[in-house]
């Protein structure tokens, strides 16, 4: 487990709910703790920003919301990825991927 804690990039969490949402409908405590364990609790998700992009995407037609119970029985609101939120994940990756191949490419050359 990391004890540096590292702030979400602005346009990043869209990408990372969009990625979670592909294993299938989940509430906005279990996408927050899925991203962060499987960033090796490097990415910490505050609910200020989750909630919010959540609503963004619901907002876009990427993903969609229904009431249901959470495993302890509490009322909670699922989300579920859309076919045009499966399309924008592929589009934000391939666009992710460009950009981060190319920070690692200009951090590689700069020589300190």
């Amino acid at each position: 487990m990391s004890t540096k804690r590292l702030e979400l990039l602005q346009g990043t969490l869209d990408l990372l709910i969009l990625r979670t949402l592909v294993m299938g409908r989940a509430h906005g405590h279990a996408i927050a703790k899925s991203i962060e364990r499987t960033s090796d609790d490097v990415l910490q998700v505050e609910q200020g920003s989750l909630y919010p992009a959540l609503h963004r995407l619901i907002k876009r037609g990427w993903i969609t919301s229904e009431e249901g119970s959470s495993e302890n029985n509490r009322r909670a609101k699922f989300y579920k990825l859309t076919a045009k939120g499966r399309k924008q994940l592929h589009v934000q990756t391939g666009k992710w991927e460009k950009f981060s191949g190319a920070m690692g490419r200009v951090l590689k050359a700069v020589k300190p």
